[in-house]
Order: structure tokens, then C-alpha cells, then sequence
């Protein structure tokens, strides 16, 4: 990939990441132009919790699982990191150690950005450091929102709002429904919704017989309007 071309690739997902997608095009490009590019196997660690946080990555390609060690060892998973988002940037923001641990479960390419280097830049641009405290606002709503949703829901309606969220803008053609793909195991999912598999399991199957989604081995056959009933099953 020519130097040009590596730019063009990281503007363009800048444009689509939080912390970057609000900033000028000068602002962007100024950003763009201080990331390299780092690739890791499938299985390696990018970093560990507790680690300083010396820089964050934009992923490119890959996927990567965020968990978090309790004091039983036991690894909860609450991100796990494709094309487009952000990883590691809490601890390059504030200076403090990596509240995740963050290991590659496929091949990954991913562009990082020093944190000595990100400093300089929004020190020196208003726009940036602007767009950093509408980042850091949107992140506290959405933990807010996250633990409602666990305190409060049951877990069909988790599950189902989780779904709708993997599916985005993406909408069923009249007949059929929504194939959603989501790379981790049904194991993974529950430990990214904090529960146990068995409950996972048994709040898909409840989807299932409400006709809001069909499993196959590898997919999920999601119908949005009656996922979106059963999001708000509980709703006052």
C-alpha cells in the first residue's frame, strides 16, 4: 500500500469513529497523519489491564475481544472491537493504566496513535480537544444507559436490544429476514451481556418462538420489527 493510499484508508475511518468523526477535514488529516500501521497474529495481546496507556488503535481489520479479570480470574468480556472502533483510547486520554485487556481473535491491522503525539495535537487544535469532551459526555450516557439496562431488563429484552444494536440501520426486505453474522461464540455473548450461557440461550430461544429471529449454526436470522416489540416488552 503506497503512503497516499495509507492515508486515504485511515482518514476514511477516522470519519467513522467517535472520538474523530465530528473534527474538520484539517483536523482529521493532521491526526491521520501521525498513525502507523501495526498488525497482530490471531491470539496475541495488544495490551493488558494495568498497562500504561501509551497509545490508541483504530481498528482496520480483525476483530478484537476487550475483557476485564475479576479477582476470581474469571475474564468478562464487554467489547469485542471490529473495523472502525476505537480501542484503548480511555487510558491515552486520561494518562491512566488499561482498564481492559485487549487480545486479537483473528488477524488484525489496526493504525495506532501515540499518546505523547495526540497530546501535542489537541494542545495545539481547539477542534480536537472540543471533540474529545463531546466524546467523553456520550461515553458517561452510554454506561448510564448500559446499567439500566442490566439492572433493570430482563434478559430477552437484553438480548434483543443487544441484536438491534449488532444490526444497526440494517432492515428486513418485505419476507425475509436480517442475516447477522455476530464472529463470537454464543459463550462470548453472554459474557459480554454479564450472564451466564444458559440464560443466553434460553432468552434466544424465547426470541425464536416470538418469531423475532432463527438460528442456524453460524448466523442469527434477525426480524427487526419484532425485535424492537420485544426490546420494549418491558417498557413503561
Amino acid at each position: 500500500m503506497s503512503p497516499t493510499a495509507g492515508h486515504e484508508t485511515i482518514t476514511g475511518l477516522l470519519a467513522g469513529a467517535d472520538l474523530f468523526k465530528d473534527l474538520g477535514a484539517d483536523d482529521q488529516a493532521a491526526c491521520a497523519a501521525k498513525m502507523r500501521e501495526l498488525r497482530f497474529e490471531k491470539g496475541q495481546i495488544l495490551f493488558t489491564q494495568g498497562d500504561v496507556g501509551a497509545r490508541l488503535y483504530l481498528m482496520a481489520k480483525g476483530q478484537v475481544r476487550l475483557a476485564i479479570a475479576s479477582n476470581s480470574r474469571r475474564g468478562l468480556s464487554f467489547q469485542i472491537a471490529v473495523a472502525g472502533d476505537l480501542i484503548g483510547e480511555i487510558a491515552v486520554l486520561d494518562g491512566g493504566p488499561r482498564s481492559a485487556t485487549a487480545t486479537a481473535l483473528t488477524p488484525v491491522t489496526a493504525y495506532a496513535l501515540e499518546r505523547s503525539v495526540f497530546e501535542e495535537l489537541w494542545s495545539a487544535r481547539p477542534g480536537i480537544a472540543k471533540a474529545i469532551i463531546a466524546f467523553l459526555c456520550r461515553r458517561l450516557r452510554r454506561a448510564s444507559d448500559r446499567l439500566e439496562a442490566t439492572a433493570l431488563f430482563p434478559m430477552e429484552v437484553r438480548v434483543a436490544r443487544f441484536l438491534l444494536a449488532a444490526l444497526g440501520d440494517r432492515q428486513a426486505l418485505p419476507g425475509r429476514r436480517v442475516p447477522l453474522e455476530l464472529g463470537f461464540s454464543q459463550g462470548e455473548l453472554a459474557l459480554l451481556l454479564g450472564a451466564s450461557r444458559p440464560k443466553v440461550n434460553a432468552a434466544l430461544g424465547a426470541l425464536e418462538n416470538a418469531g423475532a429471529i432463527r438460528r442456524t449454526s453460524d448466523r442469527i436470522f434477525c426480524e427487526p420489527a419484532k425485535l424492537a416489540l420485544a426490546a420494549q416488552k418491558n417498557d413503561d
